[in-house]
């Protein structure tokens, strides 16, 4: 869902980008800033940002500089990576990527800021300002139901295992059942054929005194 709004801002900027464009040679500046959590074992909450910087524009951005410092000293400890840095230009249709990666221990909702970005245009004195896309609240360390889902699936294939095991008993059980009955009738039908025929020729046998 954040991801989903944060592609949202993009796309509306670079709509607006495109309609600046239109009228302007120099260079145009949309970014788009990402942050993941990830629940660590340990109980604290690592935070990976990147920040995609596009140039948009029909020139060259020159001494190009990424300022993310908006991150709490007091909540955020810097794991890897910087949250600043600056290449020396963007040419116009490529891009620049950034990461880093925080960790947090102390429980919040932080509220991010966009990380701001300067350059340089050849043809302007001043020092040129665009802004990354913001980011939704960060919940830290939210209380989370403990994920049981390989726990149930385990549990349902026992019983699944249980429940294919009684069946087959009980119908190895009938099949046997069935094979002796059978057994049982054709050896009654014999004894009888067998008995009455037995007792024909003891009748037809003249009895000699």
């Amino acid at each position: 869902m954040a991801g989903w709004i944060g592609w949202s801002c993009f796309l509306a900027i670079l709509f607006l980008a495109s309609s600046t464009i239109a009228s302007s040679e120099g260079p145009f500046i949309v970014a788009h800033k990402k942050v993941k959590l990830t629940r660590l074992k340990s109980g604290s909450e690592r935070v990976s940002v990147s920040v995609d910087i596009y140039n948009q524009g029909y020139a060259t951005a020159y001494d190009v500089t990424l300022n993310d410092g908006g991150w709490t000293l007091d909540i955020f400890d810097i794991v890897s990576g910087n949250t600043s840095t600056s290449w020396e230009r963007l040419e116009s249709g490529t891009l620049l990527s950034h990461s880093f990666e925080l960790e947090a221990k102390t429980k919040t909702m932080f509220y991010g800021a966009p990380a701001v970005i300067t350059f340089r245009v050849p043809t302007k004195a001043a020092l040129q300002e665009a802004y990354s896309t913001p980011i939704l609240p960060l919940d830290i360390l939210s209380d989370r139901p403990p994920e049981k889902k390989f726990e149930w699936v385990s549990f349902d294939i026992d019983r699944f295992k249980h429940f294919h095991c009684s069946v087959y008993t009980v119908l190895c059980s009938l099949m046997v059942l069935a094979v002796f009955l059978f057994a049982w009738n054709c050896y009654a039908v014999a004894s009888g054929i067998l008995q009455a025929k037995v007792c024909s020729i003891l009748i037809n046998v003249p009895l000699f005194l």
